[in-house]
């Protein structure tokens, strides 16, 4: 069989590669459609010759309207995910410290304008975020790094050790159109 020359590999290699989609503006903002509700602040990093600051919230800011009522924070480990998971009263408002975070959202809300979408959010301490879940949104949280996670919470809600308001759903479920890949993890 003769070997194709140079050009015509090229040319057809070419044509069954994929163009990049835009995935960012001319100021670097993400293009990505949010599902609905979804709020997200880029926070500071204060560095000097100590160490640094991060100011993870501020009422002043305006980016939440519900008031800061309780914190906590998780970990994840990697190669792990913590999910599905479904708050019907509240929101969570996270905050990255360390690590790398895949947060998956999927937006099963009947009455919502994005109602069947799924966002996956890339969360990384090279840029501090804030970001929040609304209520009634499956969400999960996948360690996509090689140390533990370090998230902190800022809950709309003050959590009820007799009854949390959080329902679950197996990483598999067939109810969800999402797949992760080679992790560990349950509900």
């Amino acid at each position: 069989m003769p070997m194709p020359d140079s050009e015509d590999i090229q040319d057809r290699l070419i044509a069954a590669a994929v163009a990049d989609s835009q995935s960012v503006d001319a100021s670097g903002r993400s293009t990505r459609a949010l599902v609905h509700g979804v709020k997200i602040r880029d926070l500071t990093l204060h560095t000097d010759e100590r160490g640094t600051v991060c100011e993870m919230f501020d009422p002043r800011w305006a980016w939440h309207e519900d008031p800061l009522v309780f914190v906590y924070h998780f970990t994840i480990r990697p190669g792990w995910v913590k999910g599905w998971a479904m708050h019907q009263c509240h929101e969570d408002r996270y905050c990255l410290l360390q690590g790398e975070m895949k947060l998956v959202m999927y937006d099963a809300r009947p009455d919502s304008p994005t109602h069947g979408q799924v966002n996956e959010i890339y969360l990384s301490e090279q840029r501090r975020q804030l970001v929040n879940v609304p209520a009634g949104v499956w969400h999960a949280d996948e360690n996509i790094g090689n140390k533990d996670l370090m998230v902190v919470n800022f809950p709309t809600i003050q959590y009820d050790h007799a009854a949390p308001d959080k329902i679950r759903l197996p990483l598999d479920t067939d109810l969800i159109p999402y797949r992760f890949r080679d992790v560990k993890g349950e509900q």
